[in-house]
């Protein structure tokens, strides 16, 4: 079979007319198997004049960051007919209406297609016609207010987070589209792409928490950056059951090196809470890590952790991230058209019967035209009556804890699936572990756990028992599909692996998501988000450059490599209703944090070069940052991004200086211009600097705490959230994700689910169960 046949997204058409923040969109639709023709105005697209260039020669097919997300493409320079032709006969349209240099068309030119139009914040609402880069969308989310130091500005990740967001989930959403079977309009939201990814920092600002707070190197009471002898690791000082084997193995690395103290040998593991702990406590435990970390490089540190399972990881440059044998064992870099280590992939994919093609595109990116005149049969719009969400009637099992599989799941649960979680009682996930010492309902008391599992259904099994393990094969054959986040023995000890469970349901789909993934000398490694980020990179494209890297909040592999399971998943369902053939996706979360980072990596390979963070400026762009307003820890994002926008920002702020006239001139003397800002800013409101600018075409958005965002009068039109009432917390906001179908309805309709709470309703009303069976089930221990 040809690799086009054993594609999974064969047969699928996408008209590309999006811009930078969905141009990552495209090259996921493409990496799928999709057939991706991206249209270019006769003087190319604007992203191919856009740096970092292959040894800084500034010609069209010299962008790496046009190389990264165009690779696998096809271009054509299409005139009105063409284009008309083109229209009609794709089943997915991407538009991003209103951004310089893109085409003006409607829905209406393509009646018979998925269409989806990426925004900075939404088709309708107050801030519909805002301007809005991936500055604005990160200062309006919540998430740059809390990245930083509460001595400076809040701050951005140099390489845009919001674009590595909004890619994948619009994949997702195209992919869902398609899943409903009739013509979409998808309305997606760049803000609230970004506003979700901040796990439950809302929620708890809804229910009278902290609005955020910027604590640098710090995450919670505890450091989570620590300064080595050549760089930064990260490594948390924290409790918990998971963390318990790290702690205990960090005590015998300090006896080991001299450095033990009574902070760390007198001390019961089991019982460590840093919540309760003094600050005289923890700067005793603090002490000597600093002294060990400080004497060590990262690499040393790191060949330790993977030798003893030890939660730590190096704050990684693309020069680590391509010399480490986990990424070379797994090939996700290989030479590409002329370009060295470009990344290929976001998965591996396999099938029990050897048919589906990888995940890795093989085309290099097309020069301008190269594909000459494609012409589409025109796709009719099929007449398809539908209701509920886009993926009703779809059966998913659950299986895992934390965040990355929980996120992906629910993504599904929002659109009409049937989502089960598998849960245990006597081993109860860390998500409800963690606050259970500081909420009086315990197990049932945890924000982050209630934020990321809305609308599913809990049961608790003894995975340990064989009457478990029969249950949950049995949930594996009810199901349509399964998704695991457990380290990668798990599965297999239980007998629940793909390789086990195919041989008995071929068609089944699943997705396996952990940190290093299922293959390699570190796929055993234990980590986090916080070592997610670290080892992914974006930890090192984050914060000052005169000081320690950090965040961005919310330890972003676990809220961005969730958007990639989701996608895969799906088209894994796609494939499954395409051929009735099933498929495995290996996802490891920090290779798909790699992945949206391609041009940052690709600039080291090829030019040598390691970008590092910059705080809020750009290469492209001056002014482009947080500038403080009136009030205290008030902020607004300002970006200008023509010579043109800076004349009127000029006029504003009373400046008038030839030089600063182009953006050479400006990007010379930033400090000045910043400056010259904020001198204007710190005496308004961030409302009216906002209002004012926006009016006249230029990037302004507040930067928003946590308790703004819950006000936002944007996300209210949105209904981005959903109140419902859970039975301990109380009334609380469940987060809707970034889109909006034309044709489908979505939301969760019910809470997170309390701990095995939906156990009778899946054994007896899903897998049919007796009672007797389920009474039988009980004694044994196998349902808990």
């Amino acid at each position: 079979m040809t690799k086009a046949n054993g594609s999974l997204l064969s047969g699928v058409r996408v008209l590309d007319l999006a811009a930078e923040p969905a141009a990552m969109t495209g090259r996921i639709l493409a990496d799928l198997g999709a057939e991706v023709v991206r249209v270019e105005a006769p003087e190319g697209d604007p992203l191919r004049s856009t740096p970092p260039f292959v040894g800084d020669r500034r010609d069209p097919e010299a962008s790496i960051r046009f190389a990264v997300w165009n690779a696998g493409k096809k271009s054509v320079v299409a005139d009105a007919a063409a284009l008309g032709g083109l229209l009609r006969g794709a089943d997915v349209v991407l538009e991003t209406p209103g951004w310089p240099g893109t085409p003006t068309v409607d829905p209406s030119d393509a009646p018979g297609a998925v269409w989806l139009r990426v925004t900075a914040f939404g088709a309708q609402g107050p801030r519909s016609a805002w301007r809005g880069s991936d500055l604005g969308v990160m200062a309006a989310s919540g998430n740059m207010f809390s990245t930083g130091y509460p001595d400076r500005a809040p701050v951005r990740s140099t390489q845009p987070s919001g674009y590595a967001h909004v890619g994948p989930e619009a994949a997702f959403a195209v992919l869902s589209g398609l899943a409903s079977a009739r013509p979409q309009v998808i309305d997606l939201s760049m803000q609230e792409v970004v506003t979700v990814a901040n796990m439950s920092g809302v929620a708890q600002a809804f229910r009278g928490g902290s609005p955020g707070r910027r604590l640098g190197a710090q995450m919670g009471r505890t450091r989570e950056i620590w300064l080595t002898k050549d760089g930064f690791v990260s490594y948390g000082l924290r409790g918990g059951r998971a963390r318990i084997p790290s702690l205990e193995t960090l005590a015998g690395i300090l006896a080991a090196e001299g450095l033990a103290t009574p902070a760390w040998t007198d001390r019961d593991w089991e019982s460590f809470d840093q919540f309760k702990a003094t600050d005289e406590e923890l700067a005793a435990l603090a002490e000597p890590l600093e002294k060990l970390f400080g004497s060590k490089t990262m690499i040393e540190l790191y060949e330790t952790a993977c030798e003893t399972n030890l939660m730590l990881a190096p704050v990684n440059s693309p020069h680590e991230i391509l010399s480490s044998e986990q990424t070379k064992s797994r090939g996700m870099y290989r030479d590409l058209g002329g370009l060295k280590s470009f990344p290929v992939r976001f998965a591996e994919v396999q099938s029990a019967d050897g048919v589906v093609s990888n995940i890795e595109v093989e085309a290099p990116p097309p020069a301008p035209g190269a594909s000459g005149t494609i012409s589409w049969p025109v796709r009719e719009p099929v007449p398809c009556e539908g209701e509920g969400g886009v993926w009703a009637g779809v059966k998913v099992v659950e299986f895992g804890a934390g965040a990355a599989g929980p996120i992906a799941a629910r993504y599904f649960a929002e659109n009409g699936a049937t989502v089960i979680k598998v849960e245990s009682k006597t081993r109860p996930e860390f998500l409800r572990t963690m606050w259970a010492s500081q909420s009086p309902h315990g197990l049932e008391g945890s924000p982050l756990f209630d934020a990321l599992n809305a609308g599913k259904r809990s049961i608790t099994l003894n995975l340990k028992s064989a009457g478990g393990v029969d249950v949950a094969r049995r949930l594996v054959h009810w199901a349509d599909a399964v998704l695991e986040n457990f380290a990668p023995r798990a599965m297999r000890g239980f007998g629940l692996d793909y390789e086990t469970m195919a041989k008995e349901k071929p068609d089944l789909v699943m997705v396996s998501t952990c940190l290093n993934g299922q293959t390699g000398p570190h796929r055993n490694y234990p980590g986090f988000g916080g070592q997610g980020s670290a080892l992914s990179g974006y930890n090192a494209v984050t914060g000052w450059p005169d000081r320690e890297p950090m965040g961005p909040y919310g330890t972003i592999t676990d809220s961005l490599a969730p958007r990639f399971a989701a996608t895969a998943l799906a088209a894994g369902l796609l494939y499954r209703r395409r051929t009735s053939r099933g498929v495995h996706f290996d996802i490891a979360q920090v290779e798909a944090a790699q992945y949206t980072l391609g041009p940052w990596i690709l600039e080291y390979a090829n030019n040598g070069h390691v970008g590092s963070r910059a705080g809020n400026r750009s290469d492209r762009a001056a002014p482009h940052g947080a500038f403080p307003c009136a009030g205290e820890d008030r902020w607004v994002a300002i970006a200008v991004w023509t010579d043109h926008e800076w004349a009127r920002l000029a006029r504003h702020i009373g400046v008038d200086d030839p030089q600063l006239a182009d953006a050479v001139g400006r990007l010379r003397r930033v400090d000045q211009v910043e400056a010259y800002v904020a001198a204007w800013t710190k005496e308004k409101t961030r409302e009216e600097v906002a209002d004012l600018l926006q009016a006249d075409g230029i990037e302004a958005v507040p930067v928003q705490d946590f308790a703004d965002v819950t006000r936002d009068p944007q996300l209210a039109v949105r209904r981005h959230f959903e109140l419902l009432e859970h039975p301990c917390l109380g009334e609380s906001p469940y987060e809707r994700n970034g889109f909006r179908f034309s044709d489908a309805v979505g939301g969760y309709g019910r809470p997170s689910p309390l701990l095995g709470q939906h156990t009778d309703e899946v054994l007896h009303g899903m897998l049919g169960l007796s009672e007797a069976e389920i009474a039988g089930l009980r004694e044994s221990g196998g349902v808990e």
